[in-house]
């Protein structure tokens, strides 16, 4: 009887199946671009700004003259503001005392849109090349070796191999 349940035992085993599921992927890719042209262009808009102690201000307009005064930003030309810049005069000779004045100038309006390719005279103007393909190139083999050749100005290359092994 010993026999027949070894018998039973092993025939019972070899029936059953093996859970050992195994999933292995591989992706590989390449990916090569060359850049456009672009252009980015900013306006640069009318600033003033005034800070001071221990001084005295007056602005002179018309033959006319206001004290306590601190100029500023007028009325806009084309997208550009006149400016009002006071006269500072040291309140008490010999005390301390400190006055700074700053004015950025904006960018005129344009009065129509720029042509293809040309850039407007802004404060802020950035401008990339086109890109130059001179050997741009990329490869992967069935081994999993990834080979990049650079192309020239304003081009990117990028090569991967994912190896996912899975088991459950």
């Amino acid at each position: 009887m010993t026999r027949t349940l070894l018998v039973l035992g092993i025939t019972l085993a070899a029936v059953l199946p093996a859970r050992a599921d195994l999933t292995h992927k591989i992706q590989s890719s390449v990916q090569l671009d060359v850049g456009g042209a672009s252009t980015r262009a900013i306006r640069v808009g009318n600033a003033y700004s005034i800070s001071g102690t221990g001084v005295d201000t007056s602005v002179t307009a018309g033959g006319s003259t206001t004290s306590d005064a601190l100029g500023g930003l007028g009325a806009a030309t084309n997208g550009v503001n006149a400016i009002t810049i006071p006269d500072a005069t040291q309140k008490t000779a010999g005390n301390s005392f400190s006055f700074a004045t700053s004015y950025t100038q904006g960018d005129t309006v344009p009065t129509s849109a720029p042509t293809v390719g040309a850039v407007p005279a802004f404060g802020d103007v950035t401008s990339t090349a086109a890109g130059v393909n001179t050997g741009l190139a990329g490869t992967i083999t069935t081994a999993g070796a990834v080979t990049i050749s650079p192309g020239g100005a304003n081009t990117t290359a990028i090569g991967q191999v994912i190896s996912e092994l899975t088991t459950r």
